[in-house]
C-alpha cells in the first residue's frame, strides 16, 4: 500500500508540472476568463507542491546546505526573469517594482518564513535549535545587501529622487554579485559546517538517516522536473496577475500589494519546504532556505534590473520610504537577538510573525 501511494506521489508530481508549462504556453500574453483563472490558479498549486516534492528529493542526494542553496537559487533566477519582464511591459508604471518584490521577498522570508519555521520548531521540540556562526553571516549578508540597495538610494543626491546614478547602480550591482558569491563559497566549501544541522547537544548532523538517498538518475530527473515546476510557478503567477490588479484596484488598495501577492505565490516552494524542515527539528536547514532566498532575491535582482535599466525608458526607483526603512531596521535588530543565542521559543517565532503582520497591514494601509 504504501509503495502505491508513493507511486502515485512520484507520478502526478511529474505530471503537474508538465501540465503547468503547457497551460503556460496557451495563455502566455492573453486576457483570461474568470472560468481559466480558476484552473491556472489550481494548477500553479500543484505545481507549487510538486516543486517542493522534487527539491527535497534533489536536498536528500546532495545533503546540505546545497539543497536549500539549489532551491534558493532556482525560485530566484526565476523570479528575476519575472520582474525584468513585467518591468519591461510596465512602463513609468513599473518603476517601483523590483524594489517593492525584493523587500517583499526579504520581509516574507526574514520575519514570515523565519517566524513560522521557529514557531513550529519550538511548539514541537521545546526550543528551536541552530547554528548562530552560519545564521548570523547569513544575517550579516542580507543587511548590507538591504542596506547598500534599498536605503542609500533615498540619501544619494547624485540624481534626484530616490534613485542612483548610472555608477552608484553599478557599483551597487557588482557589491550584490561579490557579496552573494562570496557567501556562496563560504556556505559551500570553506565553512559548510556551519550550514549544517546541529543536534540540541550541538553536534552537526552531517546526513539524515531517515531514508535512503535517491539515486543519481532521480536526482537528475527531479532537478529538471524543478525547473519545470518552476517555471510555471512563476509564469502561472504572472498570467493571473492582471486578476489579482484588477482585484487590487477595485478593492481601492495600494498598488504595492499586488508585489506582495505575487511575491507570497513565488515563494510558497521555500516557505513550505522550510516548514517540513523544522517539523523535523532541522531548523538550520529552514534558516538556510529562508535567508538564502532573501540574500539571492537581492543579490540576483540589483544586477538584473541595473542591466535592463540600460534599455528600459522610465525611471527604476530603488530607495526605501521612512515606514520601510524602519520596519527593515527593526528586522535587523530582531533577528539579530534571534541569531544570538542560537535556540528560540515560541516568543521569538510570534516577535517575527508580529514584524510581519505588520509589513503587511502596512501594505494595505500605508
Amino acid at each position: 500500500m504504501i509503495t502505491r501511494l508513493r507511486s502515485l506521489t512520484t507520478q502526478w508530481t511529474l505530471l503537474v508540472p508538465v501540465v503547468a508549462v503547457v497551460l503556460l504556453i496557451f495563455t502566455w500574453g492573453r486576457s483570461l476568463p474568470g472560468a481559466v483563472v480558476a484552473v491556472v490558479t489550481l494548477v500553479l498549486a500543484g505545481s507549487v507542491l510538486a516543486a517542493v516534492h522534487h527539491a527535497e528529493v534533489v536536498a536528500h542526494r546532495v545533503g546540505e546546505p546545497f539543497g536549500s542553496l539549489v532551491l534558493a537559487i532556482a525560485v530566484t533566477v526565476i523570479e528575476v526573469a519575472l520582474i525584468v519582464t513585467l518591468m519591461v511591459d510596465g512602463g513609468d508604471k513599473s518603476a517601483t517594482l523590483a524594489r517593492d518584490t525584493v523587500f517583499a521577498a526579504v520581509m516574507i522570508t526574514c520575519n514570515g518564513i523565519v517566524g513560522l519555521c521557529l514557531l513550529v520548531a519550538s511548539l514541537r521540540h521545546g526550543t528551536a535549535v541552530f547554528n548562530p556562526e552560519g545564521t548570523g553571516a547569513a544575517l550579516a549578508t542580507v543587511a548590507t545587501l538591504a542596506t547598500l540597495s534599498l536605503v542609500l538610494p533615498t540619501f544619494t543626491t547624485s540624481k534626484p529622487g530616490p534613485e542612483f546614478s548610472t555608477v552608484q547602480l553599478t557599483f551597487a550591482a557588482l557589491s550584490s554579485l561579490i557579496l552573494y558569491g562570496l557567501f556562496v563559497a563560504t556556505q559551500t566549501v570553506r565553512h559548510r559546517d556551519y550550514f549544517l544541522p546541529i543536534t540540541r547537544q550541538g553536534e552537526i548532523i552531517t546526513s539524515d538517516d531517515h531514508a535512503a538517498p535517491p539515486s543519481v538518475r532521480a536526482a537528475w530527473t527531479s532537478l529538471g522536473v524543478l525547473g519545470l515546476a518552476l517555471v510555471g510557478v512563476v509564469g502561472l503567477a504572472k498570467g493571473v496577475s492582471p486578476t489579482i490588479e484588477s482585484g487590487v484596484e477595485a478593492a481601492g488598495l495600494n498598488q504595492a500589494v499586488v508585489g506582495v501577492i505575487i511575491a507570497l505565490l513565488v515563494l510558497l516552494p521555500e516557505t513550505i519546504a522550510a516548514l517540513r524542515s523544522a517539523r523535523r527539528d532541522r531548523v538550520q536547514t529552514s534558516l538556510n532556505l529562508a535567508l538564502g532566498s532573501a540574500m539571492a532575491s537581492i543579490g540576483l535582482t540589483i544586477p538584473a534590473v541595473a542591466l535592463a535599466s540600460i534599455w528600459l525608458s522610465g525611471p527604476l526607483v530603488l530607495g526605501l520610504g521612512p515606514t520601510h526603512m524602519l520596519l527593515l531596521a527593526l528586522t535587523v535588530v530582531v533577528s539579530s537577538l534571534t541569531v544570538v543565542p542560537g535556540r528560540a521559543t515560541p516568543l521569538q517565532g510570534g516577535v517575527h510573525l508580529v514584524l510581519f503582520a505588520a509589513y503587511l497591514e502596512l501594505a494595505i494601509n500605508p
